[in-house]
């Protein structure tokens, strides 16, 4: 792959794999087994109805290095097997019924098209850049995941807000500021490599 293609701003990490059809299937089915892992990573504090998971971190970097197809995809494979069955959600749950977290799921599948759109635009190039596309993915997470909260429980908007937003802001701007070191950094050395 020429230098001025690995440069290009309409290509993500995941472009530089070779094998079209099968690396797709491959990295979508990847970034949905991510996700399902970094689920495990929760705990549940007072603070929230919500766990602390390191799922955003996951969706962020499956959205941004697959691009937005092949990382919506990866989000509704989530969604569809932990729905069917498998207990790959936070804390091994699975099903939507009764989980007043579910909609934080559907926000993933909007976030992942979201970054994954932005950053196949070069947006995950530069930190601050980087920075930006991260945090709109956070927010698009927040509020379909805080409407869903809201409605689920019978909330107010300030309630939803104080239950599903706030306790999570220092943890998600550390999860932003992770994904704007690595895309860069990645990009970086992808540049090395193929110069």
């Amino acid at each position: 792959m020429s230098n001025a293609v690995v440069l290009s701003r309409r290509i993500v990490l995941a472009d530089l794999l070779p094998g079209a059809r099968v690396r797709d299937a491959a990295l979508v089915l990847g970034g949905a087994g991510l996700v399902g892992i970094a689920a495990q990573f929760s705990f549940v504090t007072p603070l929230s109805p919500v766990p602390f998971t390191l799922e955003t971190l996951a969706v962020l970097v499956v959205g941004g290095a697959l691009g937005s197809i092949r990382g919506l995809l990866s989000l509704i494979v989530y969604l569809a097997a932990g729905v069917a069955g498998v207990p790959w959600f936070a804390d091994h749950a699975s099903g939507w019924a009764g989980n007043p977290s579910f909609g934080y799921i559907f926000g993933f599948i909007a976030a992942a098209g979201i970054v994954g759109a932005l950053a196949k635009r070069g947006a995950d190039r530069h930190v601050v850049s980087t920075v930006l596309v991260m945090l709109a993915g956070t927010v698009v997470i927040y509020v379909v995941g805080t409407v869903w909260l809201a409605v689920d429980l019978h909330l107010g908007a300030g309630e939803a807000f104080r239950l599903g937003v706030r306790p999570f802001l220092v943890t998600d701007a550390i999860k932003i500021a992770i994904a704007a070191l690595a895309f860069p950094s990645a990009w970086q050395l992808v540049r090395r490599t193929k110069g």
